[in-house]
């Protein structure tokens, strides 16, 4: 694994394999004597703003050992029109590895060849690998493997989160069910592409929230579609996790959601405080899965 551009471009072995060492690294922090980036500086590209993924980023180079450079796009010369590729041969020189945050799937892999470092995706439109990672994370906490696991993703269909989602249900063996509105399903195109038998897509709530063992939720308006929030809110304004949803999980059942989250929009506010621990437990597996990644990659 010389990237992690995306769930689609990992293997099963390689998502074992960064899981086992999330694992470890969560139970063993503060403890562990490795350094795996010490005198390495990584640089953290940024186009989009971020909570989460900027402060698990930095907090996890800095406890790998390393040095952390933090680049707002519109501060460089990213932001006044230069080309990805350029940046990233300039970069390449300089540094030693990069997280970019940007909308664009292309530019996280033009820059991964061009500047010949390794390269992680911490969001694009298309992908959210680290999210997913932590998410199977969480759930491996908290119910065991996800072999045979039902997980229910709700709302915005086509988004990047269900579709690294549904990546990871072709890789492994759970069932992803997506409840969507007909104009927020996944691309047919994409399904086809994935090629499994392990997603399933309905615009039926209740039947795809029936025995689930994990309901999984985002925003409704993502960064970028700020436009068309009049729009997304009447046509996603049903899809919403709330206490009579629940009651069609399985009893137990996980309530995730990945966060930023617009209470009594996609979840009702008793819901989210009633799973806060398991919602935050997500937010925090944000840091040890991506210092798992980030220790994987500097092997190479």
């Amino acid at each position: 694994m010389k990237h992690l551009l995306s769930i689609e471009s990992l293997t099963r072995d390689n998502i074992e394999a960064i899981l086992e060492l999330a694992a470890k690294m969560k139970t063993m922090r503060g403890c562990l004597d490795a350094h795996p980036l010490k005198h390495r500086c990584w640089a953290l590209i940024f186009t989009k703003s971020s909570t989460r993924t900027r402060v698990s980023f930095e907090v996890g180079i800095r406890e790998l050992g390393g040095d952390v450079l933090f680049l707002n796009a519109n501060d460089i010369q990213l932001g006044r029109g230069e080309p990805i590729k350029d940046t990233a041969r300039v970069l390449g020189r300089m540094i030693h590895g990069a997280v970019i945050r940007t909308y664009a799937q292309q530019d996280v892999v033009d820059f991964a060849n061009y500047s010949g470092l390794p390269t992680i995706n911490a969001l694009t439109d298309e992908e959210h690998p680290c999210q997913i990672l932590a998410d199977l994370q969480t759930i491996r906490e908290k119910l065991g493997k996800i072999d045979g696991k039902v997980v229910t993703f709700i709302g915005d269909g086509a988004c990047n989160v269900p579709v690294s989602w549904m990546w990871a249900a072709a890789k492994l063996d759970f069932q992803l069910r997506i409840a969507a509105p007909k104009p927020y399903q996944p691309d047919a195109a994409l399904l086809a592409k994935l090629n499994t038998r392990n997603v399933t897509v309905t615009e039926d709530l209740s039947a795809a929230a029936e025995g689930a063992d994990v309901l999984y939720t985002d925003v409704w308006v993502s960064m970028g579609k700020e436009e068309e929030a009049a729009y997304r809110m009447a046509q996603l304004g049903n899809y919403q996790i709330n206490s009579e949803l629940v009651s069609r999980a399985k009893p137990g059942a996980l309530v995730m959601h990945c966060l930023p989250a617009y209470r009594g929009k996609e979840i009702t506010d008793e819901v989210l405080e009633a799973h806060a621990n398991t919602i935050f437990t997500q937010a925090e597996n944000r840091l040890h899965a991506q210092k798992a990644i980030l220790s994987l990659l500097a092997r190479h």
